[in-house]
């Protein structure tokens, strides 16, 4: 088992805490299996609330279960419960959003689809939906325009 930590980065105009949300958020990772390194083709999406049974396991449980397509091996991957989703505050710095605890596969990359949220600097909720990791709006209340510009994602060791 290895677990993995999720860093992002973005630049943040007149917006912090951007975050997933809900608790029933599907985050797309690209998966990688560790027997014969063959990466999938398209990202898979991995949800906190949604446990499936591994084969195998007395009464194991976990967030993702693959099996790789080529080699045919049967991997899993669990979100850490000590390490709950954190919110993004470090404009234009690399800072950790999520543990994941992986047996037999490797998450490789990160796509910032599905709506995120973030608050305006006088508290105003914003609903945050990327177009090619972008996203902007205006916030009324502080009377000035809102931006986030995802820059990207790194994996590594936990």
């Amino acid at each position: 088992m290895v677990r993995l930590k999720l860093e992002i980065r973005a630049d943040l105009e007149n917006v912090t805490d951007l975050r997933p949300s809900s608790d029933d958020f599907d985050f797309f990772f690209n998966v990688t299996c560790t027997t014969c390194h063959e990466t999938h083709p398209k990202p898979v999406s991995v949800n906190r609330l949604q446990e499936r049974e591994v084969s195998g396991g007395k009464n194991t449980t976990a967030h993702f279960v693959w099996r790789c397509g080529n080699c045919k091996r049967e991997s899993s991957a669990k979100f850490d419960p000590s390490f709950p989703v954190r919110p993004y505050r470090d404009s234009g710095s690399f800072a950790e959003l999520l543990v994941i605890e992986c047996r037999g596969l490797e998450f490789v990359g990160f796509d910032p689809m599905g709506t995120w949220t973030c608050n305006g600097n006088k508290g105003q909720l914003f609903e945050v939906e990327f177009q090619d990791g972008y996203w902007a709006d205006y916030d009324e209340d502080a009377r000035l325009p809102v931006q986030i510009d995802f820059k990207g994602s790194r994996w590594s060791r936990a």
